[in-house]
């Protein structure tokens, strides 16, 4: 962290430099092996975990399956971590372009409670995932099936044959993936406690070449279509989304200012020493929010909170804006994991800076003194409840063995992330913005003292408000219309 450190108070060459790592992918490298025939090929078992909540992850070592007896894991990424990813060698012997035909992987004897876990696991649709090359391969612990109602058949195998298909072009992997067609599972309904589980692990690798240059062209997407649609980013979706927002959002803005530039010429006339009418005058023809046009931009009570809550949001918007341009410039490779958890990360601590210019630029220009505070909290006001609804979600998940729970040195890093770029950076912004501010200018005159607002029913409460505007949002995240 020393030259990070140095290069604060220097130019920022170093930020596209980080823009870069945390995308995992550099230009001009696309991160795939080149082999030459028989090489070795590495295969990493990764994690498993129930097919329908891909979220609920562990190691693959966790279950009774064939294990090197030192286990090695490989070195990952922060954005691999932060995905859940825990890759380790496996005892899979693969060469490249060689095929292999029934090769025995290991003989394990299990007792009864490692044959329960498995019952688990396949009762659950656990399903694995291998990563060669970069390529994630993906597959079904066990085989379940379920027939009838009475009387309840109930039947439940394990695989114990793996099949692997890889393809190439020239002298690079451009596809793999893992099969059980033609393969007879091991039933696991008559296991006896008092008796142990005899099983042999095998499995064949089989290789054939492709015209697909690259990855992209063969499948698209990194699963190959193994997990349900809904789980699926559909980037044309999400922008066709935000034009649409954009759009409505323009049209409405220059219906408005048209209305208003109207109403505030009109309410400014009183300003002018000579003018024979006053405020009350105008009240009489006016209803709703122009009754009370002299109060709408008076200074709140929490102007501290108002601004910070501004800063955080224009940091997301150029957060996400970001993370979209990026995608969209190619800068994701879909095969590497964990690269938009990477950008998002070093993005977040890099647009620090805008939250504490917006937040400090505006609280000096509504009259606020205690920028100092203004600024602390605008830092805190994010990261302070992400941090402690995180650390309950993860020590659920450190309680669980699951590898979503991150190791403490992962954390340290984050800590050391935000504590040396994320905190001064905001504290940097927050001093351009209380510098650069000027006085508020507001379009019309505000009263010194505040015009009574009369009691409002129930159904024009702030929480009917809050639910209502709200409603429509969460049916549509959580209940989608179908699709085509």
């Amino acid at each position: 962290m020393t030259a990070l450190d140095a290069s604060l108070g220097g130019p920022c060459w170093w930020l596209p430099v980080l823009l870069v790592l945390g995308s995992g992918r550099i230009p001009g490298v696309t991160g795939e092996t080149h082999y030459q025939p028989g090489d070795p090929v590495m295969l990493y078992v990764n994690k498993v975990g129930p097919y329908h909540n891909p979220q609920e992850t562990y190691h693959y070592y966790q279950l009774p399956v064939c294990s090197p007896e030192k286990i090695r894991h490989k070195s990952l990424s922060l954005g691999e971590v932060l995905d859940g990813d825990r890759m380790a060698e496996s005892m899979y012997q693969i060469r490249f372009r060689e095929n292999v035909e029934k090769r025995t992987l290991c003989q394990m004897r299990l007792t009864f409670a490692q044959v329960e876990r498995l019952r688990q696991a396949i009762e659950e649709l656990y399903y694995f995932e291998f990563v060669v090359d970069d390529l994630p391969i993906r597959g079904f612990v066990g085989y379940m099936e379920e027939s009838g109602f009475l009387p309840h058949s109930h039947k439940i195998g394990l695989w114990t044959h793996l099949d692997f298909h890889l393809e190439f072009h020239g002298d690079r992997i451009v596809f793999a993936n893992v099969s059980v067609r033609d393969v007879k599972p091991h039933s696991l309904d008559v296991v006896r406690p008092e008796e142990p589980l005899d099983l042999t692990h095998t499995y064949s690798v089989h290789w054939s070449e492709t015209s697909a240059e690259r990855r992209g062209d063969r499948h698209h997407g990194d699963d190959g279509g193994f997990f349900p649609r809904t789980l699926e980013i559909h980037w044309l979706s999400i922008i066709n989304s935000m034009v649409l927002v954009f759009l409505l959002v323009g049209f409405v803005a220059v219906i408005l200012m048209r209305v208003l530039r109207n109403d505030l010429a009109r309410y400014n006339l009183d300003e002018e020493p000579n003018s024979g009418s006053s405020t009350d005058d105008f009240d009489q023809g006016d209803n709703g929010w122009k009754i009370i046009h002299t109060d709408v931009f008076r200074f709140p009570p929490c102007r501290g909170l108002l601004c910070a809550v501004l800063g955080v949001g224009a940091q997301f918007l150029a957060l996400g804006t970001g993370i979209i341009v990026m995608a969209l410039l190619g800068m994701f490779n879909v095969h590497r994991h964990g690269a938009i958890n990477s950008a998002a990360i070093l993005l977040y601590a890099l647009t620090c800076c805008i939250s504490g210019y917006v937040s400090s630029h505006f609280y000096r220009q509504i009259g606020g003194e205690r920028w100092v505070w203004n600024i602390i909290l605008t830092t805190s006001l994010f990261s302070v409840p992400f941090f402690l609804t995180w650390s309950v979600v993860n020590s659920v998940h450190w309680a669980n063995g699951s590898t979503q729970a991150l190791p403490a040195t992962t954390i340290l890093l984050l800590l050391t992330v935000w504590l040396l770029v994320g905190f001064p950076l905001t504290v940097i912004g927050g001093i351009f913005g209380k510098n650069n501010a000027t006085p508020f200018d507001a379009p019309c005159r505000t009263k010194n003292i505040a015009r009574e607002i009369p009691p409002q029913p129930w159904y024009k409460s702030t929480v009917v408000h809050m639910t209502i505007g709200g409603f429509l949002p969460f049916r549509y995240l959580y209940f989608p219309p179908p699709g085509p």
